[in-house]
């Protein structure tokens, strides 16, 4: 199940009853990965979003843990810094940081509507240590409360994506300039991470060349360079997995990257097409991945992988719900009726 958004926690980002009943009805989709939680306050990207910082989240995420554990399934929290896709409407009145003073093109919604997107604070060299232990922090309160492991969110231009992003870096320091640079803080979080909780337990997320929220990577030869060089330092750390989203999953820069990694490697091919049934298997029987990241067709169907391994009809989302309140849309999709055991 790939990491889907709901903002289903409130104010205060504290998972609810509400949000263990929606991960206990999918536990058993093998794989769990949340939906993006933030490690630090100035990180909340979204309303509602669901944190890894007070004690009151971290004891709402147990419960969470506890009722997907208890069904059988595997959970990771997937730790998201949102760097410059924030607001201070968003996130208590903090300014948005990111690798470098470059505001995205255009507007976010906040609770208080739709507002252009701030001015970012460039991070100084000096605060990047501190900043690698706020993910190193969130990750270890993640297995603390419960979860199997965490999913470093590094896609679909988030803090850790800007960095890689030659239109978000433009630093000239150790961390900016080349493509081998650009990845360095990456690289640096990452072995950190796993250090702290075992590198069986990280697994990382990526979508080079995905082209959102003015992370741009439009020189194929460069993006190559700089995942390339990504890849190679991580590999031999022993992740879980690296996910990879992309739209071209037997072009030559998933399977290079793929090749590279030698772990197992997840794929998704993004947003613009929903992912049906036989294209998963036709990835898997064209040996261009270890496994699917399922999105829409999980929110619809908390009982998926049986439907699909008895190829039974689905259950079809409701868009309109996706980022409301409430049940509606969230756990009132029903199991098939008369499923085999």
């Amino acid at each position: 199940m790939a990491p889907l958004t709901r903002v289903r926690s409130g104010s205060e980002g504290i998972p609810g009853p509400l949000v263990a009943e929606h991960y206990r009805q999918r536990a058993s989709l093998g794989l769990i990965v949340s939906e993006g939680t933030y490690p630090s306050p100035e990180g909340q990207g979204f309303s509602g979003q669901p944190g890894l910082v007070t004690p009151e989240q971290l004891a709402g995420w147990r419960e969470v843990t506890d009722a997907v554990h208890a069904e059988g399934g595997r959970i990771f929290a997937q730790v998201m810094h949102a760097g410059r896709v924030s607001h201070p409407e968003i996130n208590g009145g903090l300014q948005t940081v990111a690798p470098s003073a470059v505001a995205i093109d255009g507007v976010i919604r906040t609770p208080a509507g739709k507002l252009p997107h701030a001015q970012p604070r460039e991070l100084g060299e000096l605060e990047l240590d501190g900043m690698r232990d706020i993910f190193v922090r969130a990750s270890v309160a993640a297995v603390q409360a419960g979860f199997d492991g965490v999913e470093l969110h590094g896609a679909n231009g988030y803090l850790l994506h800007e960095f890689m992003s030659p239109a978000s870096n433009l630093r000239t320091d150790g961390y900016g300039g080349s493509p081998q640079t650009r990845a360095r803080f990456v690289v640096e979080v990452v072995t950190a991470v796993a250090a702290a909780i075992g590198a069986d337990r990280v697994g990382l997320r990526i979508s080079p060349e995905h082209n959102i929220q003015d992370a741009w990577e439009k020189d194929a030869d460069e993006t190559l360079a700089a995942y390339g060089a990504l890849v190679d330092e991580i590999a031999p750390l022993g992740l879980a997995y690296l996910s990879i989203l992309h739209n071209d999953p037997a072009g030559e820069l998933v399977q290079e990257l793929r090749r590279r990694f030698g772990s197992p490697v997840l794929l998704n091919t993004g947003f613009a097409v929903v992912t049906t049934r036989e294209e998963a298997a036709g990835l898997l029987e064209q040996d261009l991945c270890d496994a699917v990241a399922v999105g829409r067709p999980a929110i619809a169907n908390p009982d998926l992988a049986l439907r699909w391994k008895h190829n039974l009809p689905l259950n079809e989302p409701d868009p309109s719900t996706f980022y409301s309140d409430g049940a509606e849309g969230y756990t009132d999709y029903p199991e098939y009726a008369g499923a085999p055991a």
